[in-house]
């Protein structure tokens, strides 16, 4: 009888939660795109998604950052008992944690001491538990068949952390090299000749983690219904 129940209560659990993780992760991208419409006055160019909480509608990403937490929650649920590796049990942990910082960021915006510490949390940890759980998952029978996509999406996340801080450190030396000084704090215009991709690449790599959390959550909707 304890056999015949374990797997029922991991199904029931994982279902709804795969669903949710992707629902959530969905939500994300939707209102990341709204705030591009309801606050026209933030250059996409260069300021950062974080800064629409100086504008009219600030309560739309708090709800972005909520359901972006609720997306990791929900699919480190959805694939717990999947993972059963060490390395995947603590890229379990980072996805965890990531979720935290999405969620400290929906309280914390970027007028507030802690909003750094967010970021720190929500964008640094992701990376780690996507490289780490989908490495575990794919070396599965179960996932085997879904190793390049997993692993695909997995690169893009530290990849796209990469380019954000590449972008991030290009705006910093051409900005400062037409006579700007960002130590008094982030400007409100840019000079001419300044290079300025950081805020497209701050949003690309929102895209590429939701990607990641959809795809193991598609994945993972796909197998219980090969299961059932």
């Amino acid at each position: 009888m304890k056999a015949i129940a374990k797997p029922v209560t991991e199904v029931s659990l994982a279902v709804p939660a795969a669903r949710l993780a992707s629902a959530a992760a969905a939500a994300v991208l939707l209102l990341l795109a709204s705030l591009h419409v309801l606050s026209p006055e933030f250059d996409p160019s260069w300021r950062m998604v974080s800064e629409y909480a100086n504008g009219g509608y600030a309560w739309v990403l708090s709800l972005m950052f909520v359901a972006w937490a609720i997306s990791s929650w929900a699919l480190a649920l959805a694939i717990w008992s999947q993972v059963s590796t060490p390395a995947g049990r603590i890229g379990l942990v980072f996805l965890i944690a990531a979720g935290i910082g999405e969620a400290m960021a929906s309280v914390f915006d970027v007028n507030h001491s802690l909003h750094g510490l967010a970021a720190l949390i929500g964008i640094g940890s992701l990376p780690v538990a996507s490289m780490l759980v989908s490495v575990s998952l794919s070396r599965t029978r179960e996932w085997s068949g879904a190793r390049k996509v997993l692993l695909r999406t997995a690169n893009l996340t530290w990849i796209s952390l990469l380019v954000m801080l590449a972008s991030f450190a290009m705006l910093i030396v051409t900005y400062t090299q037409a006579g700007g000084d960002m130590s008094a704090g982030a400007p409100s215009v840019l000079p001419p000749g300044v290079i300025a991709l950081v805020g497209w690449a701050n949003r690309l790599l929102i895209i590429v983690y939701c990607s990641w959390v959809l795809t193991v959550a598609r994945q993972a909707l796909k197998l219980r219904r090969q299961e059932s």
